[in-house]
């Protein structure tokens, strides 16, 4: 489990409206049950968006948007199987929780 690794979002009837769940929590913190993930969003059902705080991705061939205002912790242990990295982009996930909590 690394940061900014993508998995799909566990409930698998919630994977229509966030099919996935971006870590953002830093690596060195491994000794939780938990880690603090982003859903991302199907960009088609997203509506309106702030670039810096809402950027799009594309996973598995589909454009999702970072909802990076509802971040949450979810179980480690439900967070099994990774379908992405978004390491490479890790400075515009990084710019938008700058722009969430302030350091923007």
């Amino acid at each position: 489990m690394a940061r900014f690794d993508v998995y799909p979002h566990p409930d698998v009837p919630m994977r229509k409206l966030t099919p996935f769940l971006v870590d953002v929590q830093n690596d060195f913190i491994d000794r939780l049950d938990s880690r603090v993930v982003i859903p991302m969003r199907p960009a088609a059902l997203y509506g309106i968006r702030l670039r810096d705080l809402n950027p799009a991705f594309e996973i598995a061939g589909k454009t999702v948007v970072l909802d990076t205002a509802a971040l949450a912790a979810f179980p480690a242990r439900e967070l099994v199987k990774r379908v992405a990295s978004l390491h490479g982009q890790r400075a515009e996930i990084v710019a938008a929780l700058d722009c969430l909590f302030g350091a923007y």
